[in-house]
């Protein structure tokens, strides 16, 4: 962290700001810190002492230009710039896309297809949280979580490795299924992430959930209420801590959800422990879908016919899917051609990330922190 040049504030800014020689209050940069953070943010922070005034979010660090890439690339290719957004998402990205797709050239999906749709990205889901609970412990002093987390994230990346041959910026979705249909150990390793993750869990819960000094800097930190939450649209892990029982593949049922019996977690406070609580909640609901994927786990094709390129009739498409920090929604817009006029991505991690003078002014640099862990966002996915 660094002083901040009085000459690099926001216009109005300086409002509110003491004129008393005893006052402590004084800016401060919080980043920007190192792309294998959270992402490259810089907070500007107007403290007095350690409590934080006010906060102004700085984005723009990693913008790559995406939606207008899209622009000059065809409808099959952009399907991989989805994974280069929320990277810890990558196939559930990817899906959404297809799915816009598939509503425009009215494309079915085989149900093997299906099912691998569900199984893939709920390990996503998995995979996800398990880096943001190592991370989120880590941040907040836990070392000791974030080897816990990697241990068994690692075994999830080999099986997606293992279908596409990338560990981070995945891609196996096409418009009608996959690319290619999932090797014969795909059932076998994925019960045995079932069977893993039943009992790490509990480890978890012992080694960090149940902690009080992890409690204490969690419970009725942040605060985000109802009101506030859909008021600034967040979505996701965000949103269900703060009491409202909204998630994509309940309410707008995708691919086959509507065939799975699970729960969907939901806060009462809307504090940092509520949101870290639903997304160790989601984990064991995703278990729980993969527990009936591979039971029911059909034979046949995994993709309907294939084409070399696809042009979408004229017209506009939107598709929305749950990812692991909330709604994803692909808006296309298209001219006839092999290429769209536009494309929009609207991204759960600006909204949630929105939120964060609402729920930040009035606490500690520390909890600072907590908050920013819990909130669980991926700044490449809004500087898009």
């Amino acid at each position: 962290m660094e002083l901040l040049r009085i000459d690099n504030v926001p216009e109005g800014f300086l409002s509110g700001l003491s004129s008393d020689e005893t006052s402590e209050e004084y800016f401060l940069n919080m980043g920007p810190q190192h792309p294998s953070t959270h992402g490259v943010l810089r907070l500007v922070l107007k403290l007095n002492g350690e409590s934080v005034l006010d906060v102004v979010p700085h984005l723009g660090y990693v913008h790559r230009g995406i939606e207008k890439m899209v622009e000059s690339q065809t409808y099959l290719q952009n399907i991989h710039l989805t994974d280069r957004l929320d990277y810890l998402s990558s196939h559930i990205n990817n899906l959404g896309y297809c799915l816009a797709m598939e509503q425009a050239l009215d494309i079915g999906v085989p149900e093997r297809g299906e099912y691998i749709r569900v199984m893939v990205s709920e390990l996503q889901r998995i995979q996800s949280h398990l880096l943001w609970w190592g991370v989120a412990g880590m941040d907040l002093g836990a070392i000791t979580t974030f080897l816990y987390g990697w241990k068994e994230r690692e075994i999830i990346t080999d099986i997606f490795e293992e279908l596409c041959g990338a560990r981070l910026t995945m891609n196996f979705f096409r418009p009608g299924g996959s690319f290619a249909d999932v090797p014969d150990t795909f059932i076998p390793r994925i019960q045995k992430v079932i069977e893993i993750m039943h009992v790490a869990l509990d480890e978890y819960n012992t080694l960090l959930t149940g902690n009080i000094i992890f409690q204490e800097r969690t419970r009725d930190i942040g605060i985000l209420s109802k009101e506030k939450a859909l008021s600034y649209g967040c979505t996701g892990p965000v949103l269900r801590a703060s009491g409202v029982s909204y998630d994509v593949r309940r309410n707008d049922p995708y691919s086959i959800y509507d065939r799975f019996d699970f729960d969907i977690p939901i806060g009462t406070v809307g504090c940092s422990f509520d949101r870290y609580w639903i997304r160790m909640e989601e984990m064991a609901q995703s278990i729980r879908i993969l527990e009936q994927a591979v039971k029911d786990f059909p034979g046949g094709p995994y993709r309907s016919k294939a084409q070399a390129a696809y042009s979408l009739p004229q017209g506009s498409y939107y598709s929305q899917v749950e990812t692991a920090r909330g709604l994803l929604g692909i808006y296309i817009i298209a001219e006839g051609g092999a290429k769209p006029y536009r494309v929009k991505f609207r991204s759960p991690s600006f909204s949630n990330l929105s939120v964060l003078r609402e729920i930040a002014v009035g606490h500690k640099i520390a909890d600072m922190v907590t908050i920013l862990a819990t909130l669980d966002f991926v700044v490449p996915e809004i500087d898009r």
